[in-house]
């Protein structure tokens, strides 16, 4: 049986026995695939490192045809994930693995999403500047996933009736119906937040499949957008990610207006 190669981001490893690893790899030609990595810890192995937690790899594996681990038999290392001096980086890592292995489904995949999870991960593993900065890449790859799983919130139509939203100055949230709420929609609606307008916007700007970059959010901002966001992938999962509370900006509890408001 000849082994397929695959690009592909080391999202879990587990030690199976004394020197091997079950790891959960996350690859751009077959999706997510979990696979046994024998000898991986043996100072001369074929993985030579690869599969470190992060690490972006080329990959070799034998995959099965009737359910059962798939069998990885290389791995080569691309790009290590570096831990600098930012921890809100290395816990935005952390998180994107996490989302990738709670939201995809095994041997389903997405190209596109693949393409943003490699390119945010290349972007916090060499960031080395303020946690303001870390922000709009989480976001911006949360809404991917979101939207690789069917499950992308609603940002410009309301997303009960789908006519496009008015302006005004803060939108309401339905956390429970999928996105933004037009006022008539919004009424009795359970777990209903008050969203910004800038919230929303700036939602909107990240939701964007075109990756251009963004500036870095106010503290204030970036504290309502990650209430948001943790709340909405928490109703998604059905738990509240494990991550989740690591994803605090600094200074939220003393920023105005950096929770939104429950109107329900």
């Amino acid at each position: 049986m000849a082994a397929d190669k695959a690009h592909a981001v080391v999202i879990r490893a587990v030690p199976f026995g004394e020197t091997s690893a079950v790891v959960t790899l996350f690859t751009r030609e077959f999706g997510k695939l979990r696979a046994l990595a024998k000898g991986a810890w043996r100072p001369k192995s074929a993985f030579d490192g690869a599969l470190d937690l992060l690490s972006a790899c080329q990959v070799l594996v034998l995959r099965k045809s009737s359910g059962g681990l798939d069998l990885l038999t290389e791995a080569f290392l691309q790009r290590r994930f570096r831990v600098a001096r930012s921890l809100s980086a290395v816990h935005g890592g952390m998180y994107v693995a996490e989302l990738l292995d709670a939201l995809t489904a095994d041997a389903d995949p997405h190209p596109e999403l693949f393409d943003v999870a490699s390119r945010t991960l290349e972007r916090l593993s060499s960031h080395d500047g303020p946690d303001v900065a870390v922000w709009p890449w989480v976001v911006r790859f949360e809404l991917a996933v979101l939207r690789a799983a069917g499950q992308a919130p609603a940002l410009s139509r309301c997303a009960e009736c789908r006519i496009t939203l008015p302006a005004s100055d803060r939108v309401a949230f339905g956390m429970l119906d999928g996105g933004a709420l037009c006022a008539d929609c919004r009424r009795g609606r359970r777990a209903v937040v008050s969203v910004s307008a800038d919230a929303i916007a700036t939602l909107r700007s990240l939701a964007r499949r075109v990756d251009d970059g963004h500036p870095p959010i106010a503290e204030g901002l970036a504290g309502e957008l990650r209430a948001v966001m943790n709340t909405y992938i928490a109703h998604v999962l059905g738990r509240r990610p494990r991550l989740a509370p690591r994803l605090v900006p600094t200074k939220l509890a003393s920023v105005s207006g950096a929770q939104p408001r429950n109107d329900s």
